[in-house]
């Protein structure tokens, strides 16, 4: 049987880099069984949060969202697996910490909105337009885990 698989952008934001999170965000992904197809660290240009946070263009927090993340080192990456924008929400957890479940990496790390470790697209589509702004498809290494069989029915 064909197993449908999704793609999902997941960052990891300047405060989760500076507060030494990348490895935990890294171990859940992986530990639920996602598999990572493209990883990497980098400071994230002005074009490239403009174009990710064009969305909230008009809203009053924009300049503070671009300039917050565009300050220092992100880990960007794209995860593969069958319904992994629905997973990785449930991993990453409410936008707003204190609204997070315990578990959840916003729920067990973060304190307030504007700086809550990490972001995760909310729809495989805007995960794809997220993703296509730092990742080329050649920067993608697509595999077949050993534990495929043991992961999906």
């Amino acid at each position: 049987m064909v197993k449908i698989l999704e793609r999902e952008f997941i960052m990891v934001k300047p405060d989760g880099v500076q507060r030494g999170l990348i490895g935990e965000v890294i171990k859940r992904i992986e530990k639920v069984g996602l598999k990572i197809i493209a990883m990497k660290m980098f400071k994230v240009s002005m074009v490239q949060a403009e174009k990710h946070y064009e969305i909230h263009k008009d809203k009053p927090f924009y300049n503070g969202l671009v300039e917050y993340i565009t300050c220092d080192p992100v880990v960007a990456m794209v995860v593969e697996g069958k319904n992994v924008v629905k997973i990785t929400r449930k991993l990453v957890g409410s936008t707003n910490p204190l609204e997070a479940e315990p578990g959840s990496i916003r729920g067990d790390y973060a304190l307030e909105i504007g700086r809550n470790i990490i972001h995760a697209g909310d729809s495989p589509e805007n995960a794809k337009t997220e993703y296509s702004i730092y990742f080329t498809e050649d920067e993608m290494s697509s595999y077949k885990k050993i534990d495929a069989d043991w992961l999906y029915e």
